[in-house]
């Protein structure tokens, strides 16, 4: 292959060679090459071509052929795709309308079965309110009986309590009355022996008084006469 490939570049610089070196024509752009030199070094080229680059100038050359069979095989898959794509949509529609109609069926069945249990929630639960109600009646008649006789009972003995009191009140008030009876009596008794005791202590100072004022008497006759001569 790198051999093909210098052939190539060996070629293609003789032909530059040959021409940049070709006579030029007077008044004008051309110039005069050797016709058969170029034509064999054409051929060389040709040759030295690698078989990849001949595979593509036949593909080329057969590009129209190539892109009308493309372009019937892509219509033929087109038309098959189109068609599976109808057969794909109809049955999808098919399961799609199968699966409403059983959604729907489960959804009846569903609503059916949730209303029946719905029914029976609030059968039971109105039962059971009468019942809470009805016990609830029950305990309220109880506690009002409760509660009134307890104020009955709260009544009478605070009643026999009044009463108690009042009794104890009328005994204390006698018990104070007397007390302050006896009190004054007391008193009385205690001033009256006062004045007994201060009388008689005054008494007895005044006859102390006298006994000892006779005695001074006597004291003082006794000794006048012990001074006499």
């Amino acid at each position: 292959m790198t051999e093909v490939v210098y052939r190539l570049y060996e070629t293609v610089d003789e032909l530059t060679t040959v021409i940049e070196n070709a006579r030029s024509l007077p008044m004008s752009s051309s110039c005069m090459v050797p016709r058969d030199h170029l034509l064999d070094l054409l051929d060389d080229l040709r040759e030295f071509l690698p078989e990849e680059v001949q595979q593509a100038g036949a593909i080329v050359e057969q590009r129209t052929e190539i892109l009308q069979q493309a372009q019937a095989e892509a219509e033929r898959l087109t038309g098959r795709t189109r068609s599976e794509s109808e057969s794909v949509i109809g049955t999808a529609r098919r399961q799609r309308d199968e699966l409403m109609g059983t959604a729907r069926r489960h959804r009846d069945e569903l609503l059916t079965a949730a209303q029946a249990e719905a029914d029976d929630l609030l059968t039971r639960a109105e039962a059971a309110a009468e019942r809470l109600v009805t016990e609830g009646r029950r305990r309220r008649d109880q506690l009002i009986a409760d509660g009134e006789a307890q104020h009955d009972e709260l009544v009478a003995a605070g009643q026999e309590e009044h009463d108690r009191l009042v009794t104890e009140t009328e005994v204390y008030r006698g018990a104070v009355d007397r007390a302050d009876e006896l009190g004054a009596q007391t008193a009385a008794e205690v001033a009256r022996m006062r004045a007994e005791v201060d009388e008689y202590v005054d008494t007895r100072l005044a006859d102390f008084g006298n006994t000892l004022s006779h005695m001074m008497r006597s004291v003082d006759a006794a000794r006048g006469t012990l001074r006499q001569p």
